[in-house]
This record gives C-alpha cells, structure tokens and sequence, in this order.
C-alpha cells in the first residue's frame, strides 16, 4: 500500500491543460505560474512536466527569488519572472547571474536599481496599476517611471510592462474591459513585451492574452470561475488528493462522533474513518455533508475534521474496507466543487497542504 494521505500530480494533464490553453490564446507565449509550490503540486514537478525544454511553457512566472533559484538549481533555462520584484539591492546581482528578470512596481525598487552598480543589466516588467490597486504604479506615474527606467544603465532594453486584473473571473464585470483599454492606451506606442492575462483573463477576456499569458490556477486543471469546473474549458484536474480508510465501525443511532459530539446519526449505519485532517491541510470547517469519494461513489463527512483523521458516513449496507482508497478531490470529485460546500476557493485548498502530504508525480 502506497503511503497516505498523498497527493498524486498528472504529468499528463499538466502538459494537457498547457497545450489547450495554448489552443485559448495561439498568439501568445505562455508564462507558466508556478508560485506557492506550483500551487502545491510540486514547483520542480511541474516545471519538468511543462518546461519549454520539453516543448512546453515559454517561461514561468513566481512569487520569491528563492523560487527562482529552485528552478535554476533544478535545471530549468527558461525565462524567469519575479511577479512580486526583488525585495532587497542585494538580490540585483543574483537575478543578473542566474539570468532572472523581475517586475518593478515601487519607487522603493526604482531607486534601488538607480543607484546598484551590475555587470550586467536586469530585465524589467513595468507594473501599471489599471485598477487593481494592489501593486503597480499609477497611470499618471508612468510616463515619468518608464523615463527613469530608460535612462537607466542597469536596465536591460527593451523594458516590457504587465498588469493584473481584478475582477477577470466575473465575466459581465467591464471593469477588466476598462484596465485593457487603460494599459493599452499606454503602452501602445512602446516598444517590449505585454502581459495581461491571468487564467481569467485567457479564458474569459481574449483581448488581454497578448504577448504573453500567465496562466496558473488554469494550468492546474481548475477554473478560476466561481461555480464553474475546468472541464468545461476542457481542462483536466493535475491533483488527485488521495487517503485510505484506516477504520469501519458499526455506528448507532443517537450515538454521536468526533470532537464535541458535533454530528448525531438518526439511524443505524456505518461509518469509515479516513487518515487525513487539518494537520495535512484538509480544511478543519469543512461543514457535514462536504463529499468524498469512495469505491465510485460520493459520501458524506460527518462529525469535526480532526488533526490527522476525519469520519465519513458510509451508509449502513456498505460494503467497504480497511485500506480501501479515499479521494478528497480529483478526476471524480472536481476540487471547486469541493470549494464550494466549504466555503472557500479552490486556489486554497490545492495550494495549503502541508508537508506531511506526500507529493507524488505520475505519468
């Protein structure tokens, strides 16, 4: 028996979803996101399954230099973009020997690239604020920005400029219409690379794809649209977050379980005890009746999500063993569904397993 609780990455599907976005946006180079650990399914797992030396992603997209450096000591030889920017001078002289570029959406940062002294010089993405308001410089900072930047030696040239939308993932909501225009506006007359689009806006907004796309928790199989599954834009789910049954036991009616006696069975039947809880990242409210997966079909939780196990009801006349497998998510139980019944978004149960959850990458 494999150890559990695991979650098992499908190379397949990565570089499935990959060619079909591809498909989405085929005028664009694809800046793969693999921050937060590949949204928690491996930074180095998906890189090896999706790297342009495999024929796949043009770049990837991060969060930290110290992901960056992951990736180079992994043998990746791709582009490199810090969405976040460096954070310190000193991390300058590192993305000018691995070969990083980096986002500069501060004057913190401006200044400090004014003023370090390089071998070489750093490739810069301008942030333009459009209306996120996050990150990024305004419109009416801009022109004075980009000017800095031009001016300054330590600046590789051509300077390319990004930005990030809102509220991409609401279809009907023309403010995304509105940061395209502003951007464009802009930078039309610029010359560098253009990137717009997150997984939102590749799906839903086929005028921000542009020069590149930066697609992350699409690449994964999950559509970044509330209520609706990456099937339906036909992309195929890369984690399957999987555990066994440790336990089958005979439950009583009236008789209660769990933690604070917080779920009471109305009627006789079986309940089967799975080797996961909140310590490996499995949400702690998730609420009774959130479903899993077991011998092709869905049943419910019962009872609190403890630290390292949680209780499903099996139904009286199952059938079910000791050691028999437990999806939580997956190809037979889309992880936004699951979202859903707890109340969050799919983008945080995929990315806060933690690290007793075996990460395992299969064909």
């Amino acid at each position: 028996m494999k150890p559990f609780p695991r979650a098992e990455i499908s190379r397949c599907a990565l570089q499935s979803n990959l060619a079909q976005l591809r498909l989405i946006a085929p005028n664009s180079k694809v800046m793969a996101v693999v921050k937060a650990n590949g949204y928690g399914h491996g930074l180095l797992n998906v890189a090896e399954s999706v790297g342009k030396y495999n024929g796949g992603a043009d770049g990837f997209g991060l969060a930290r230099l110290e992901e960056a450096l992951q990736l180079r000591d992994g043998g990746v030889k791709g582009k490199l973009l810090l969405l976040e920017g460096f954070f310190r001078q000193s991390d300058l002289p590192i993305l000018v020997t691995h070969n990083i570029d980096t986002v500069v959406h501060h004057e913190s940062q401006l200044q400090m690239l004014e003023t370090v002294s390089l071998d070489q010089p750093v490739t810069v993405w301008i942030k333009i604020d459009t209306g996120m308001h996050r990150l990024g410089f305004s419109l009416a900072q801009f022109d004075d920005v980009y000017q800095r930047l031009q001016a300054c030696p330590q600046v590789a040239k051509p300077i390319h400029f990004m930005t990030h939308f809102a509220c991409a993932d609401e279809p009907d909501n023309q403010l995304t219409q509105l940061q395209i225009d502003a951007f464009e506006r802009k930078i039309k007359s610029l010359e560098g690379d253009c990137t717009l689009a997150n997984s939102a806006g590749t799906l839903f907004w086929p005028s921000s794809q542009a020069d590149w796309i930066r697609p992350g928790i699409a690449l994964y199989g999950v559509s970044p649209l509330a209520g609706d599954k990456g099937s339906n834009h036909k992309l195929v789910p890369a984690m399957e977050l999987v555990s066994n049954l440790i336990a089958v036991r005979e439950h009583k009616a009236g008789d209660s379980v769990g933690y604070g006696a917080f779920w009471t069975a109305k009627k006789d039947t079986r309940l089967g005890v799975v080797a996961i809880g909140y310590g490996d990242g499995y949400p702690r409210n998730a609420p009774e009746g959130t479903p899993v997966w077991i011998n092709g079909r869905r049943v419910p939780i019962v009872g609190r999500v403890s630290m390292d196990m949680l209780t499903v009801d099996l139904g009286a006349d199952a059938q079910d063993n000791v050691g028999d497998n437990v999806q939580l998510w997956g190809k037979a139980l889309a992880v936004e569904e699951v979202a859903e019944y707890i109340g969050t978004i799919a983008y945080e149960l995929v990315t806060k397993l933690t690290p007793r959850v075996l990460v395992e990458l299969l064909d």
